[in-house]
């Protein structure tokens, strides 16, 4: 199996040349193209349909029992860094394509890098290339663990630096302004507004009043960041940064295709909490894939073959039935 091979091979996000080379070689006979380290196959002729995902892993945690880049089967289970995230999609996608013979549309295939850390070197670069030789792309299909549930919504990240500004004194004589007791106000804001306070610095010894405290706040957003970041000045008082806004959390429109495609098929829809490549498309997308996102990022991650082959055939008839209506 070709997710064997991958496991095998480290992808960290930003050092996916060696899995890119081995996807290419590997792919030839499909007509695969790349472009850095990104991949895509296409078929067919008409509107635009993109499926994607993501050849990229985390780097391993600790706590592993077994070799992380060395597959294991046991059972139904495929053991190895990025079996679950995103192997099974990708390899459910590469089966699926070869399967598939579009009557109406065009089929992308991307296989794309960087969708870790949300790169600007991914998918993300892709866009414009395809847009050029292929048209406006109409929707798109995500792969990704969802246990075969459809993510119709998608929230966008914020992650915003901030400081909060005290007066250097010292400590035993309760001289000046404490920066850590002036950020507490903004950090408890910051949690009843959902946010998550991640990252906190401060002080340079014991004696002395710190004069600054910087700290990093993870806000999962819906829709555009930039209402976000409008709520955040009139609810902090200390300084603030957003590091980008390009994150911005999706929602499929109502009465989509896909929508309909999905119900034809029994299909279960949810919103989801985590990011993916959903973020950088501005055209609608759903997020779907075999595998469980709990299993994700996680010491012997897993997938299970069952799940991968049901993948395919969902797939393929979401595929087909998205393709009747458009």
């Amino acid at each position: 199996m070709m997710l064997e091979e991958l496991i095998r091979i480290p992808s960290p996000s930003r050092e996916e040349g060696a899995a890119a080379d081995y996807l290419e070689a590997a792919l030839s006979h499909l007509g695969v193209r790349r472009k850095g380290n990104n991949l895509w196959m296409s078929r067919g002729k008409g509107p635009a349909i993109l499926m994607d995902a993501h050849i990229d892993t985390v780097r391993p945690v600790e706590g592993w029992t077994r070799d992380p880049f060395e597959p294991v089967l046991e059972g139904d289970r495929l053991y190895g860094l990025g079996a679950n995230d995103d192997g099974g999609s990708l390899q459910a996608m590469i089966e699926a394509f070869s399967r598939i013979r579009p009557r109406r549309s065009t089929l992308i295939l991307s296989l794309s890098a960087e969708e870790e850390v949300s790169g600007s070197g991914g998918l993300e670069s892709m866009l414009p290339l395809w847009e050029s030789l292929y048209g406006p792309i109409r929707c798109g299909i995500i792969g990704e663990p969802t246990g075969m549930r459809m993510a119709t919504q998608e929230k966008g990240l914020l992650v915003v630096d901030c400081l909060a500004h005290g007066k250097a004194g010292h400590a035993a004589r309760n001289e000046g302004v404490n920066a850590i007791y002036e950020a507490l106000p903004d950090i408890l804001w910051l949690k009843d507004f959902g946010a998550q306070v991640t990252q906190i610095q401060a002080g340079t010894q014991h004696n002395v009043l710190p004069d600054g405290c910087r700290f990093v706040a993870d806000i999962r957003t819906t829709g555009d960041n930039i209402r976000t970041l409008e709520a955040l000045r009139k609810g902090l008082k200390c300084s603030f940064q957003p590091r980008s806004t390009r994150l911005n959390g999706s929602r499929l429109p109502s009465g989509h295709p896909l929508e309909a495609a999905a119900a034809a098929l029994g299909i279960a829809s949810f919103s989801s909490f985590t990011l993916s490549n959903q973020a950088l498309c501005p055209f609608p997308t759903v997020k779907i894939g075999p595998g469980d996102s709990a299993r994700s990022h996680t010491a012997d991650e897993y997938i299970c073959l069952s799940e991968i082959r049901e993948a395919v055939d969902l797939y393929c008839h979401l595929y087909e039935n998205l393709e009747q209506r458009l």
